[in-house]
């Protein structure tokens, strides 16, 4: 039998008693049974190397051992060596033994500023044509200012705008008063404060706030335009907050009416002589009030202005015309 015929008759031989001599060279055998390596002679895995002996970074230090063992992630936020934290978000969150000076925190402030504009955003989106109403909230009932409220309040629904105010007694009581009683839409933005009661009885729909800036935002941005009554340093914040947007155009046709001339014109020529007679303001700036006395002329104002210019309602596309050439931005 020639040298390579027994080297297959020992294969087959082998491969039937499980004792395949490697060093004979590989197994020709056409049976699929016969293909089969024996595990036994598989090379052994301590030639390929191991993972203990891959270097860890656990081992890897400098010589003064500040090297960081690993980058910790907490969101986008990388921290090491001594910044890296003893527990972990999930287990801060789920550990109710810890402390509760967590949500006196500026990050957890953040969420409660987001929610307030979320909740404003959400009970106001369908409102409709609205004007905001500022008053004091030291207004008495017996007070003619108080009957001036409810008359603007009135009108204004009769023009087919709902009334929104900061939710207060006195004046913008007055104005809820008014607008319930004519049948429209009355809404109470109110604040936290120590001294305040709460939202008054004539408010449909209220909301309030922990903060001025997420309340004022409401204000001005679901207005057709302001009315503002006689009033302290709140009322004051309001128009002046409403003359600064309008001003620097961070808002468009947005009428802003004072109602009691007498009480507003020290105030007006404060304006005039001081201010712009000093620079500090452009004449052209005292046009951005309408004084008035009259209720009718003052919800006219604002009805000219909305009808002229309407605020818009939707989100412009991108690279849509300014407001100069006939397009208008939303509030």
């Amino acid at each position: 039998m020639s040298p390579h015929a027994d080297r297959r008759g020992r294969g087959v031989g082998a491969a039937y008693s499980g004792a395949v001599d490697v060093t004979s060279g590989s197994p020709s055998i056409p049976d699929r049974d016969h293909r089969i390596a024996d595990r036994e002679h598989v090379p052994a895995r301590e030639h390929v190397p191991d993972r203990e002996h891959v270097p860890d970074r656990d081992h890897i230090t400098n010589a003064d051992e500040h090297v960081p063992d690993r980058d910790y992630h907490q969101g986008s936020v990388v921290m090491r060596r001594s910044k890296v934290p003893g527990s972990t978000s999930d287990q801060r969150l789920l550990d109710s033994r810890g402390s509760a000076d967590w949500v006196h925190t500026d990050p957890w402030r953040v969420m409660r500023i987001q929610s307030e504009f979320v909740t404003g955003f959400g009970a106001l989106a369908e409102l409709g044509p609205a004007v905001s109403v500022f008053g004091s909230a030291r207004t008495h009932p017996h007070d003619p200012v108080y009957e001036l409220g409810t008359q603007v309040g009135r009108a204004l629904v009769e023009a087919g705008y709902a009334v929104i105010t900061g939710g207060g007694p006195g004046a913008m009581e007055a104005a809820n008063r008014g607008a319930l009683a004519a049948g429209g839409t009355s809404v109470g933005l109110g604040i936290e404060l120590p001294f305040e009661a709460g939202l008054n009885e004539f408010v449909d729909l209220g909301v309030n706030f922990r903060y001025f800036f997420a309340r004022k935002t409401m204000f001005v941005k679901y207005a057709q335009g302001f009315i503002v009554l006689p009033g302290g340093f709140g009322t004051l914040d309001e128009l002046f907050e409403a003359v600064t947007l309008v001003q620097t155009q961070k808002v468009t046709s947005f009428p802003i009416v004072l109602l009691g001339s007498s009480y507003w014109g020290g105030l007006l020529s404060w304006l005039r002589d001081t201010a712009a007679a000093s620079g500090t303001i452009s004449e052209v700036d005292l046009e951005l009030f309408t004084v008035t006395d009259d209720v009718e002329e003052s919800v006219a104002a604002i009805v000219a202005a909305d009808t002229a210019a309407p605020r818009a309602r939707t989100t412009p596309d991108v690279g849509t015309a300014p407001p100069s050439s006939g397009a208008t931005y939303p509030e």
